[in-house]
């Protein structure tokens, strides 16, 4: 005895992803930027001052320079990246993020050869369900070993990121709901 029922919901909801690298690193789009936010309004003064009594050409930016300071460490808090190293960082976290996204997108029936019905179900609404374009919620009522009824419902798209659904998909382990699941329900059959 088992019954399943797909209750789906279309929506255009982004899911927002983040990858904590180096905070430093995901919060400065350019290495100048990450130089200017060490840079305070008393640099900048003592600066300009310096440029005033030194009639420094007008060439020489006061921005420049203390980015420069910065830069070889004589400015600023804690330690300071060098070029070289905010870039790799900065490489380094769009990688992490592209295969975070590929991951998250692989499709576990991708390839697969699906003969039930509501897996072929379940393998069609996969990807939007991963990419958040859609809700659906699975109803399962089945029966246990011990001759007991099971019946819950399953958020499909929050079990797809906590579980691997090749195993599913490949009839080797049956799709029953969990106590973790949005209802899950034990009833002793007569």
């Amino acid at each position: 005895m088992e019954r399943y029922n797909l209750m789906t919901n279309n929506s255009g909801d982004q899911i927002s992803s983040s990858v904590g690298i180096d905070d430093a690193v995901a919060q400065f789009e350019t290495y100048e930027d990450y130089l200017d936010s060490q840079i305070t309004a008393t640099d900048l003064f003592y600066l300009e001052v310096h440029h005033i009594l030194y009639s420094l050409p007008e060439h020489f930016k006061d921005e420049e320079i203390a980015r420069q300071l910065v830069e070889l460490g004589y400015r600023g808090s804690g330690e300071t990246l060098k070029r070289e190293e905010f870039n790799n960082r900065k490489k380094a976290l769009a990688e992490a993020m592209l295969a975070r996204e590929q991951q998250k997108n692989a499709l576990s029936s991708f390839g697969l050869k699906i003969t039930c019905p509501f897996l072929q179900a379940l393998a069609e609404r996969e990807g939007s369900n991963r990419t958040g374009q859609m809700s659906t919620i699975i109803f399962i009522r089945d029966k246990n070993s011990r001759d007991q009824e099971i019946s819950g419902y399953i958020d499909y798209a929050h079990r797809l990121k906590s579980e691997d659904f090749t195993v599913y998909f490949k009839e080797k382990k049956k799709l029953l709901p969990r106590t973790g699941d949005l209802r899950y329900i034990v009833k002793q059959c007569a």
